[in-house]
């Protein structure tokens, strides 16, 4: 059988390129190949109090864009974390095997706790107990992951074990980081440096439901410099993020054309930017009207949710009715 891949989806705001890139055409590719579970995490934001109006539309519209994208919810299974209650109790379970120091040594709680003094709730503190029953609720042995995630997988194999090792048991699988064997794509900032993130301003970031317009008004508020003034001259950072970008939508040819134009010195940024602007159209346009189509289409979207939960339930249950068991809960 093939090893199950869970992964989890953040509950606000829209996909821009760097999710799309760096993240969900992986799990477009992964869904062909293993059992998957994509789930919007929802629970999870709940650390940060929303408002229930928002937490709703937002999820619904996660959902929306990942299907635009090319989930196939026939395929894996799409579903809302807080659909699956068995994923709290499990959670629970968890908690009991988990202290205080190893929580309280998380370098995403520290940063979080320090940035955010106010609100230090425990909900904050247990965050990887929560993640490690997302997984392991789908007895999950390959999990998409970032740099700044691999403490949190390393939790994960801990609280499993400790679980077989304090019952006795090979229940839990080790859950180990997948990238499909390819290296994450890093897509950087229109703002000249760091990656593309809506943290960093939404000017910083190109969305899938962005417009044509906004898409080329952003590309040509893009950071550039004054230009080379010497021959085959290296790239500084906020040009090579322009060729980086040019590279994900544009074809070779139209590449190399502006880089021996760069190397030459006559190449001319606001012809670099149009050339950009029109790829980057012809690339998220399609996205953004099924993005738009499905936004219309709310029966079916209500369907794939449904749909979601019956099959993330059917797995959640039987993983939980033997957790139980194995405790000693009749």
């Amino acid at each position: 059988m093939k090893d199950i891949v869970v992964s989890g989806i953040r509950s606000t705001g829209n996909l821009h390129l760097g999710n799309y890139f760096g993240a969900v055409a992986n799990f477009i590719k992964m869904q062909h190949q293993h059992p998957c579970f994509f789930f919007v995490a929802d629970y999870h934001s709940l650390t940060t109090h929303p408002n229930p109006v928002d937490l709703l539309a937002n999820e619904r519209q996660v959902i929306i864009e990942y299907l635009a994208c090319g989930l196939d919810p026939e395929i894996c299974t799409l579903y809302l974390q807080s659909d699956i209650p068995q994923t709290a109790e499990l959670y629970l379970f968890l908690n009991m095997l988990a202290y205080l120091g190893e929580l309280e040594r998380v370098t995403t709680f520290k940063d979080k706790a320090r940035k955010h003094p106010d609100n230090i709730n425990a909900g904050l503190l247990t965050y990887p107990t929560l993640m490690a029953a997302d997984v392991l609720i789908h007895k999950g042995a390959k999990v998409p992951v970032g740099k700044d995630q691999e403490q949190h997988l390393e939790m994960m194999r801990t609280f499993g074990n400790r679980f077989n090792r304090l019952y006795n048991v090979d229940y839990f699988p080790e859950p180990q980081a997948f990238n499909f064997g390819t290296e994450l794509v890093k897509v950087p900032g229109l703002d000249g440096s760091g990656k593309m993130g809506k943290s960093e301003g939404e000017g910083n970031a190109l969305f899938l439901c962005d417009d044509d317009k906004t898409i080329r008004k952003k590309i040509m508020r893009a950071v550039t410099d004054s230009g080379p003034t010497q021959l085959n001259q290296p790239k500084p950072d906020a040009i090579k993020n322009i060729f980086a970008l040019m590279n994900l939508v544009s074809a070779k040819d139209t590449v190399n054309y502006f880089d021996e134009q760069y190397n030459n010195m006559t190449i001319r940024y606001g012809d670099l930017k149009k050339q950009l602007a029109e790829d980057m159209v012809l690339f998220i346009n399609p996205l953004a009207q099924k993005i738009s189509d499905l936004k219309q289409n709310d029966d079916y979207v209500t369907k794939v949710i449904a749909m979601g939960k019956e099959k993330a339930a059917a797995s959640a249950n039987k993983t939980i009715t033997e957790v139980r068991k194995i405790i000693g809960f009749k």
